[in-house]
């Protein structure tokens, strides 16, 4: 019995240590080389095939500095104000949501840029502990080894921005028949405005609800410095608003 015991505790042992040695080695790889496939792109392969619908899987990793200067400052106007200030939690959203939440039915989120990073990049969708648990995890190990540049990077090639397409270069040329680089200040907004729910918010036929949060993007990109570049230093500024996702 003893040895059984012995036995399970050195296996369990040897878990944990691959688990932490083969997660903070998938977080320094990913902070050199482009992320071209998450979880999530081939989870809505699977939810198509098994639909029956066609395949649909549009995605172009493209450096941070071939897309438009006004993309990083509409996400963060839109997403997380607080990107360039916070270590990967902003926890006065987090305690202004968890105050929200008790009083309404729709609940609202509190997920940062780096946070939205951790679960599109390493993690399944859904709202369970474990997941949750494990979003903070990478999100502590991906602030400490990826620059906020890095992070913005991979952020805004792995999202997902519309069916079947992620990325900002994807979505410039599906929904507005360019490149990411050439999208105006107004369609950065307009994408921003979109990230809530992509296929609720359409950023290629906009309702006047979208059109509505697009507006209100604008507006707060005034306030949000513009992104620095790899290896600049700057003095972030923070603005009142900014939505948050879950």
């Amino acid at each position: 019995m003893m040895r059984l015991v012995k036995w399970v505790l050195r296996l369990f042992k040897w878990l944990i240590i691959a688990f932490f040695t083969s997660t903070i080695l998938a977080v320094i790889v990913y902070r050199f080389i482009p992320v071209y496939v998450t979880p999530l792109m081939v989870v809505r392969c699977v939810e198509q095939i098994e639909k029956g619908e066609k395949l649909k899987w549009y995605h172009k990793w493209v450096p941070l500095d071939k897309m438009s200067k006004h993309l990083p400052v509409a996400v963060m106007a839109g997403e997380d104000a607080k990107f360039l200030k916070h270590n990967g939690f902003d926890y006065e959203q987090i305690k202004v949501a968890s105050k929200y939440n008790k009083t309404h039915k729709r609940k609202r989120g509190a997920s940062t840029i780096t946070q939205q990073t951790a679960k599109n990049v390493f993690l399944w969708q859904g709202k369970t502990y474990v997941r949750k648990g494990l979003e903070a995890y990478f999100t502590v190990l991906i602030e400490l080894f990826w620059s906020k540049h890095r992070i913005m990077e991979v952020y805004l090639n792995s999202i997902e921005m519309g069916d079947g397409i992620y990325g900002a270069e994807s979505v410039a040329k599906h929904h507005f028949g360019k490149n990411a680089q050439a999208l105006t200040r107004s369609e950065c907004a307009l994408i921003a405005a979109s990230l809530p729910n992509p296929f609720v918010f359409s950023s290629k036929s906009p309702s006047k609800t979208t059109l509505r949060k697009q507006h209100r993007i604008e507006k707060e990109m005034r306030y949000i410095p513009s992104f620095p570049k790899e290896g600049e230093k700057y003095d972030p500024k923070t603005s009142s608003g900014g939505m948050y996702r879950q």
